[in-house]
């Protein structure tokens, strides 16, 4: 065994060897050209491409006079952390902690936010330009800034703008390096995010997956190119059981084709094409993968219904909705009602009661319920619509309305240590544009079994006073709890960025009375702060809040 490993290493080796021989043969003989189209170039190291440098043009056809001692120039490259396999490599190209970019498509492009404070805010788009926009490109393990985007292109930010008029030179380490200056409210609104766009490594990633039979580029089957044991590819279609949003999301972004509509199970009104094998089954993604190859799968396939109708599919979009829930309306609009049960019939229809209400003496007595507004913003780049068209809406008799989708949002009461404690939950009987932002006008109202959805700009509110817009807490015993909102729980419908649709509270609660603070969306701080919350709800510095 100790022999065969030594003939691999030194096979290895030898490899390595011819590999680097090779590499030094090519750049030899492109060394030894003698004709120059550019020369005398002369970077000073911040410019965000070779064009924006001095440099001369050679006119001629011969290099007399120009670079007449000299050779020509070569580079060597090193990809960022998050393209290069090397996990020593990976440790030693750390990115920063205090610049993230959100709502993008792919990895290297979104809504530039910075860290002050252990908060997240945004950049205003006053000044802002390619030479601030590669700092960050930068900053974050990419190359130099592709598009340096104003007017809030990847979405609307939520909460502080902490930056303003930023100017780089180029040279500095991190945006926080650069000369900017604070804003109030009146400078700047979050209609004015910047965003960046950076130039990254070609990694051949669309050259491994395709889809076809649909009526445009943008839906089809999801069909992977698979190797063969005999040296030769194929390529094969994904069995649709377990498929869903979050592994659609991986296809376009890797297709690059924006955001995911759709993860479709069925595709039998597709045309057919010719592959109609099904090679992989089981594929899992978070969603943040760059491609599907790095998502997890069954080793050995075993799909319930192998055949081409029901192979997973998709439907991409170039732009889609952001929903963000109005943290400080919960906090300022929470409080406790005991409700006799006889007026809970149609809740109890609606599974909108904790589990132990079948069990008490109806109609008799009541249930405690802890009762709050929330009010829904679109602030993405498309409408927020249902899943399914209206022919599919479920009418209910004792409210007198229709359910679009079966969970819109989550509601739970959680322990110290994340442990449900109650939930609630609210079906999106009706979404619709209660308010928007000044110029924008609505375009969905549910009367009269109309339209549902919310509009770029426009806002969905649950007054507290509805029903089902609350958590049974008749078994919540006194103590410290959190409160979480999430919409869109099960990602049915597509959006920009995912991580900002939950929401937290701190939640001290006595037996008779409870106190609501610190409610904020869950990606608000950094990583630190956030532990030191869900660790201590109800003594959490609220200065860190403030």
């Amino acid at each position: 065994m100790q022999k065969l490993k030594s003939k691999a290493n030194a096979k290895a080796n030898a490899n390595v060897k011819n590999s680097a021989i090779t590499t030094n043969k090519r750049l030899y003989t492109e060394r030894q050209k003698s004709h120059f189209l550019v020369h005398s170039v002369a970077c000073l190291g911040t410019e965000v491409h070779l064009a924006a440098c001095p440099l001369e043009f050679n006119k001629g056809n011969s290099s007399t006079g120009a670079c007449e001692d000299g050779m020509p120039a070569v580079v060597s490259c090193v990809a960022g952390p998050l393209y290069t396999h090397n996990v020593a490599l990976k440790k030693k190209l750390k990115v920063s902690k205090n610049v993230r970019l959100k709502g993008g498509t792919h990895t290297a492009e979104g809504r530039v936010e910075v860290m002050r404070g252990g908060k997240w805010g945004t950049v205003c788009d006053d000044r802002w330009n390619l030479q601030s926009a590669s700092v960050v490109c930068r900053e974050l393990g990419f190359g130099s800034a592709k598009e340096a985007l104003t007017g809030a292109r990847m979405g609307q930010g939520v909460g502080p703008i902490h930056m303003n008029e930023v100017q780089c030179t180029g040279q500095e380490r991190s945006i926080w390096s650069c000369h900017y200056k604070n804003i109030t409210e009146e400078d700047c609104m979050h209609t004015e995010d910047a965003s960046v766009r950076c130039n990254t490594p070609y990694m051949g990633y669309e050259k491994t997956v395709r889809i076809g039979g649909g009526r445009s580029r943008y839906e089809g089957r999801v069909e992977v190119l698979q190797a063969l044991p005999n040296g030769t590819q194929r390529w094969g279609l994904l069995c649709g059981d377990g498929w869903s949003t979050k592994e659609a999301m991986v296809v376009c972004r890797q297709l690059g084709l924006g955001y995911a509509n759709h993860g479709l199970k069925e595709t039998w009104y597709w045309d057919s094409s010719n592959v109609t094998d099904m090679v992989w089954s089981g594929v899992k993604c978070t969603g943040s993968e760059m491609s599907l190859t790095q998502c997890q799968r069954h080793k050995v396939f075993n799909c319930q219904k192998a055949v081409a109708r029901f192979s997973a599919g998709v439907i991409c979009s170039e732009t889609a909705s952001d929903l963000v829930l109005n943290a400080t309306l919960v906090q300022q609009s929470v409080y406790i009602e005991d409700r006799p049960l006889h007026m809970l019939y149609c809740a109890a229809e609606e599974d909108c009661l904790s589990k132990t209400a079948a069990q008490a003496n109806w109609p008799y007595g009541h249930r405690r319920l802890l009762r709050f507004s929330s009010q829904i913003h679109n602030v993405g780049r498309a409408d927020f619509r249902p899943k399914l068209g209206r022919h599919s809406w479920v009418w209910h008799a004792c409210h007198g309305h229709y359910h679009s989708m079966d969970i819109f949002t989550h509601y739970d009461i959680l322990s110290v240590n994340g442990t449900k404690m109650a939930e609630g939950h609210k079906a999106s009987f009706c979404l619709e544009d209660s308010e928007c932002q000044e110029g924008i006008s609505k375009r969905y109202e549910c009367a009269n079994f109309g339209e549902q959805g919310i509009t770029v700009g426009c806002w969905d509110l649950y007054r507290h006073d509805i029903d089902c817009q609350w958590i049974d807490i008749t078994d919540v015993k006194p103590g410290n709890y959190i409160l979480q909102v999430v919409i869109n729980p099960n990602q049915e419908v597509s959006e920009m960025d995912y991580t900002n649709n939950a929401m937290k509270c701190s939640c001290k609660y006595d037996g008779h009375r409870i106190w609501v603070h610190n409610c904020h969306i869950g990606d608000a701080f950094s990583d630190e702060v956030e532990r030191k919350f869900e660790k201590y709800p109800g003594q959490f510095n609220n200065q860190i809040m403030n």
